[in-house]
């Protein structure tokens, strides 16, 4: 496998009860419209890998750029976030109770 073409096994699955399909649900991060469902959690997790390895056949049959999946993408580790006044002003007063900076108190806050 080259950097250019992810396998089906690097994408992020989630499986999960759904009582409105009366079943097990396996879903992809990377590709949010595909799902797969299946009586047990071990065969939804197995029809959505399948599923995403022939969705990855046909976009590189049709010269489609798959999407990166989550663990080879990279992050700066900084995104800007918009917030309400007051609630700035109230985390800048509590990193200032716990003598911390704002942005280590919003992370530690974040990681929590």
């Amino acid at each position: 496998m080259n950097a250019t073409a992810p396998s089906a096994a690097e994408y992020d699955y989630r499986v999960a009860w759904s009582s409105v399909d009366g079943a097990f649900v396996a879903t992809c991060a990377e590709f949010p419209s595909l799902s797969w469902p299946a009586d047990s959690q071990t065969a939804a997790l197995t029809g959505i890998a399948i599923l995403v390895d022939d969705v990855l056949t046909d976009m590189r049959a049709s010269g489609e750029e798959p999407p990166l999946p989550f663990p080879r993408r990279t992050y700066p580790g900084k995104f800007n976030v918009r917030l309400p006044q007051e609630l700035h002003r109230r985390l800048a007063q509590e990193s200032a109770e716990q003598n911390v900076s704002l942005s280590q108190y919003v992370v530690s806050k974040l990681a929590s």
